[in-house]
């Protein structure tokens, strides 16, 4: 049976994880923080554009609602000046 010292490859330091594996390692944790990101960005993106859809369906909304009163309003305005 070989000794611990042994079952290490040669060249390979002991107690350190290869250098390959260390870069593997790195790689896919700049993937999943760059995946991470772009989730949230598009995450953010889909919130600002509900937001600006409710408000410019508010806006329409209160300009309609606008020219239906301005539109009474001048309609009474008519009716009380033939009245007169």
């Amino acid at each position: 049976m070989a000794s611990h010292n042994q079952s290490y490859k040669a060249g390979e330091p002991k107690g350190q994880a290869p250098q390959a594996n260390v870069k593997s390692l790195n790689m896919c944790v700049k993937q999943e923080t760059a995946q991470a990101a772009k989730d949230k960005t598009s995450q953010t993106a889909e919130g600002a554009k509900d937001k600006a859809g409710q408000t410019g369906q508010a806006a329409k909304d209160k300009a309609g609602q606008a020219a239906k009163e301005t539109g009474q309003a001048a309609k009474d305005k008519a009716g009380q000046t033939g009245q007169a």
